[in-house]
């Protein structure tokens, strides 16, 4: 027989293992620090531009920054803050290494899906680090109680009123006192008002607007981090909800990042855990864009199908129940996205079955479906066992074929991805009607 001693004893077992994979990945001070990048990589997947010449940008104006160089003298090797000063002096062929970024707020994309294992993390963590190679602001937001993205993003010590869970007990307590406040006497209202909520509840609402936002190891992404701790949030926000029946709890998320100023951030990417409930809600009603990982088996198909119909009916009940309170709430219902897409993971080009999935996807789904599947590479495989994306590994620790081919992939998904974001931005579709029209 076994009790919760072997809980235990399992749990500090894998706490030393955690350890020792930090080790591996992180620096001895266990804070993970971004590598720098070579002009070969700057040029080539970034600039889009013969090395050479950006060279001869370099020699030209010493007050650029020149990098690192090695002891051979052969290469010179940038941090992402030094990439981002060149992005915005140099100009090449007369255009600006500046990405565009149409005007108003950040455009927000919620990683989603039921099924565990189709890479959701992967995907938002690959995007992000992609979006900022690319020159964007990030800011992501873990919603998943394993808090695989905020590891991977170098936060390992994370208190559970920091997280999403933080900003769900802020909003309850504003929302509470606005709803008491719309009544001519607030002795009339028959829901709690803030200082009738638990303690607990009341200390952490208190907290302030950026209390909740987090640096990184990337010098251009902030997360609001998740922690193993805040696994209750489902339990505790079922409790909130039953305590205060008017509280729309599924807009914490959207009234919480209206508040950002506009030009703070440039995409916002929720992380989202394999199941439907209070946190995936808030990601869904708080995304202009639902972006849907599935890996190219049945089962995944069978998972995504099982998602897409769960989503839909959860997002109905809620359009049904709360519609009168939503525009009191600051919410517009019901919920539209700008987009849906389908990207298919874990892909193998020479797999029969895959190649199938995929045309059954596309036979279903049509053009939701991402053109550019993510192919499953040893380089892939690793940033999943290290926590480390295919951009943050160096190249010289593989064979440099191997790495460009896991990179190509991921950025190819990527400039469809953006080509997705810039096409739904208000301005961006704008654009495209006049060009079409």
């Amino acid at each position: 027989m076994r009790d919760h001693t072997d809980l235990q004893t399992m749990n500090e077992r894998s706490l030393a293992q955690q350890t020792a994979v930090r080790r591996a990945t992180f620096s001895p001070a266990e804070t993970k620090e971004l590598r720098r990048f070579s002009i070969w990589e700057i040029s080539q997947f970034m600039f889009d531009v013969a090395a050479d010449t950006l060279r001869k940008k370099l020699a030209e104006d010493p007050s650029l920054p020149q990098g690192e160089t090695e002891e051979d003298g052969r290469q010179r090797w940038f941090t992402l803050e030094e990439i981002n000063e060149l992005r915005r002096r140099v100009r090449l062929r007369g255009k600006s290494l500046l990405p565009r970024r149409p005007k108003g707020r950040a455009t927000r994309i919620a990683v989603s899906n039921f099924k565990g294992g189709v890479g959701k993390t992967v995907v938002a963590q690959h995007l992000a680090n992609a979006a900022a190679l690319d020159g964007y602001r990030v800011l992501c937001v873990d919603f998943d109680p394993q808090a695989t993205l905020t590891h991977s993003m170098g936060l390992v010590e994370v208190k559970e009123w920091n997280t999403v869970w933080g900003i769900m007990c802020r909003d309850l307590c504003r929302e509470a006192d606005r709803i008491a406040a719309s009544y001519d006497d607030p002795d009339d209202c028959p829901y709690p008002a803030s200082d009738e909520l638990p303690e607990d509840v009341q200390s952490i609402g208190a907290q302030r607007f950026q209390d909740f936002i987090q640096r990184t190891c990337w010098p251009t992404i902030d997360i609001i981090p998740s922690c193993a701790n805040a696994a209750f949030v489902e339990f505790a926000s079922a409790q909130y909800r039953s305590m205060h029946k008017a509280w729309s709890f599924f807009g914490c998320m959207d009234r919480y990042l209206s508040e950002l100023p506009d030009d703070q951030y440039d995409l916002i990417i929720f992380d989202c855990p394999p199941a439907i409930g209070y946190q995936s809600l808030n990601a869904a009603f708080a995304a202009d864009i639902l972006y849907i990982p599935s890996g190219p088996g049945y089962w995944e198909y069978d998972s995504t199908t099982s998602f897409l119909g769960q989503l839909g009916d959860a997002m109905q009940d809620i359009a049904d129940g709360f519609d009168s309170l939503a525009e009191d709430a600051g919410l517009s219902l019901p919920k539209q996205f700008r987009d849906i897409k389908l990207l298919m993971t874990r892909f193998e080009v020479s797999n029969p079955l895959h190649a199938a999935m995929q045309g059954a996807f596309r036979n279903v789904f049509g053009a939701d479906v991402c053109h550019h599947p993510i192919e499953m590479t040893r380089a892939v495989e690793q940033s999943g066992r290290f926590q480390m994306s295919v951009y943050e590994q160096d190249y010289r620790q593989m064979t440099r074929e191997t790495w460009k081919r896991a990179r190509q992939s991921f950025d190819a998904a990527y400039q469809e991805f953006k080509a997705t974001v810039l096409a739904s931005w208000p301005e961006g579709a704008r654009e495209k009607e006049l060009i079409d029209g």
